[in-house]
């Protein structure tokens, strides 16, 4: 391929310099074209690596046993309606009427095509277990698209279901998954990319993992022990305190006037925020009803955690109706007399002489004691956010530290969620009718495109391993104009084709600096330059687009020691 004739623009400068790494070079060097809000075109090199990490994926799912399907775009509501996803899922998925006045929706994930195409097929127990995948178009309608293909509303995608016949199958199968995975990002060149514990969230299921990419612009939080390697996302790590014990007080009744914040109560009453007992509000999204979640002053509410105990959707309260015996700033667990939900957190636990609020305005209590105090039985329930040099739940460590993350990947085991409430069945050996058991499989490819990037690049451009590299060698013509010069670079772009090499020609007549700075931003992994000087001294000189390599060849050798060289650099990523 030439440069030349390359559809794409190369940029020294986008619009918006806010933008994160990837994005800004991917758009610099000609690789996606914005069409809408996280929808793009993808121009030939972000195209020939996307089938690359596509090619990886598919060998590593058939090394699994995995049989390859296509599923729809476009599925009947009536699938949706049977798994009852239809009304739960909120307006990330799009829901149509065709011309028939038929109900319809886009696939934004295929669980529900999964179990219709295997319902009625897999009918005996001999005929599992198996796991069908697919790489397919999905649209998501996502609020908040960014990141260029980080985060986006249309995605290519892999998702794959296995069906068992018990959870003990499952778990063997999840482990070859969990490998598999491990292989796929090794393979594509992502250095940093850890397995965590995660929340099944809209998916289901009770066990899951997360494929994180370490960034600094990841959007997941991350809670990792260094000293024993728990690893977990910050919306299911486990948050251990150590018991505060103080000595029991008085319960005292104080004015706190114009003081409503931990802050500012703890100022004027000289006390540090883990003595105090902090009121969010919530509510329940289908009632509206309110939700009091009361944690220790310098923690977080984990919204997650408290979603799952709840088993209810839930958002932040925004303002609070008068009525409801909920004081705004002065929340708290003494005499609390509101319509309200209560969850109390186990950091509170064993303190004998909290700050609480005396839900009156411009009151607190000091001396507060749960356990003598509070007048009814407590249930404590872990709904606060790990933190920074907190206390690992398996290895009791003072050692937790907190990362972020890209997700480049997902496994869950589903149970039997979907092939249940679908009405799928299989006869088993003992010739009873029962619902197999699923797990599912995930990895977006454009994100996965993306995250190597913002992992694997310098000030100048992308750096692209040679496992997913568009091209395998750039050779740079300096002098197109000189006939020698031309003779040279074109027999070695002729020489590296016929050995297998994958090559793009840069022909023009442009200045060095020119080709060099677009060549950068192709991110290529090896550079051969041809020029004036090469060719009086019988060389080509020869670089890695890492910089870990800068030589000469020999002109008559030089295809063959390239060559040579391109093998090499891929095997690493196939060890």
């Amino acid at each position: 391929m030439k440069v030349r004739n390359l559809l794409g623009e190369r940029l020294k400068h986008v619009s918006d310099e806010s933008q994160i790494e990837s994005q800004i070079l991917m758009t610099k060097g000609g690789y996606m074209k914005p069409v809408a809000s996280g929808i793009y075109s993808l121009f030939m090199p972000t195209q020939r690596i996307s089938k690359k990490v596509q090619a990886i994926i598919r060998e590593e799912m058939d090394s699994i046993d995995g049989q390859e399907v296509l599923f729809p775009v476009v599925m009947p509501a009536s699938l949706w309606q049977t798994s009852g996803r239809y009304t739960s899922i909120g307006s990330e998925m799009v829901r149509f009427t065709d011309r028939g006045d038929n109900k319809m929706v886009l696939g934004m994930t295929h669980e529900e095509a999964a179990v219709h195409l295997a319902n009625n097929v897999a009918k005996s127990y001999t005929q599992y277990p198996f796991m069908i995948y697919q790489l397919q178009t999905k649209f998501r309608d996502e609020p908040r698209a960014r990141g260029g293909l980080i985060r986006v509303r249309e995605f290519t995608m892999k998702d794959a279901y296995s069906f068992h016949t018990s959870q003990e199958d499952l778990e063997k199968y999840y482990e070859r998954a969990y490998k598999a995975y491990e292989r796929i990002f090794r393979r594509v060149g992502a250095k940093n990319v850890i397995a965590v514990k995660s929340d099944s969230g809209m998916m289901g299921g009770k066990i899951s993992h997360e494929f994180m990419l370490l960034s600094d612009i990841g959007e997941d939080t991350l809670v990792i022990c260094d000293k024993c390697g728990y690893r977990a996302n910050m919306e299911v790590a486990e948050n251990i305190t150590e018991n505060a014990g103080s000595e029991s007080a008085p319960l005292t009744k104080v004015a706190t006037p114009e003081q409503k914040t931990i802050e500012e109560v703890c100022a004027l009453l000289g006390r540090k925020s883990s003595g105090v007992a902090k009121a969010v509000v919530y509510q329940e999204n289908d009632t509206d009803k309110y939700v009091i979640a009361f944690v220790r002053g310098d923690l977080e509410v984990n919204e997650t955690k408290l979603r799952n105990y709840l088993k209810k959707e839930i958002h932040p309260a925004v303002g609070v109706d008068p009525e409801s015996g909920i004081k705004a700033g002065f929340i708290g667990l003494y005499n609390l007399n509101a319509d309200a939900t209560v969850v109390i957190d186990r950091s509170l636990k064993g303190i004998k002489d909290l700050v609480t609020g005396a839900n009156e305005e411009g009151y607190h209590y000091t001396g507060f004691d749960i356990e003598r105090d509070y007048g009814k039985t407590v249930e404590y329930v872990d709904v606060a956010k790990a933190t920074e040099g907190g206390i690992c739940p398996v290895c009791g460590a003072h050692a937790l530290t907190i990362k972020r993350g890209i997700e480049v990947g997902n496994i869950f085991q589903l149970g039997d969620k979907y092939t249940k409430s679908m009405g799928m069945t299989y006869l088993d050996a003992d010739n009873t009718e029962k619902n197999p058991i699923m797990g599912c499989y995930g990895i977006g490819v454009g994100r996965l495109i993306a995250s190597v990037c913002q992992e694997s690049r310098d000030e100048y451009g992308p750096i692209w391993p040679m496992s997913i590299a568009p091209w395998q060698v750039e050779v740079c013509n300096l002098r197109v104009t000189d006939e020698k010069v031309k003779a040279e670079a074109d027999k070695l772009v002729e020489d590296l084709e016929k050995s297998g090499v994958e090559v793009l020609y840069d022909d023009r007549e442009v200045r060095p600096g020119f080709m060099f700075a677009d060549a950068d931003l192709f991110g290529v992994p090896v550079r051969a330059v041809v020029s004036q000087k090469t060719v009086e001294r019988g060389v080509v000189e020869v670089s890695t687009r890492d910089k870990t390599l800068k030589t000469e060849f020999v002109s008559g050798e030089a295809a063959e020691k390239i060559s040579a060289l391109v093998k090499e650099m891929l095997a690493a990523y196939n060890a």
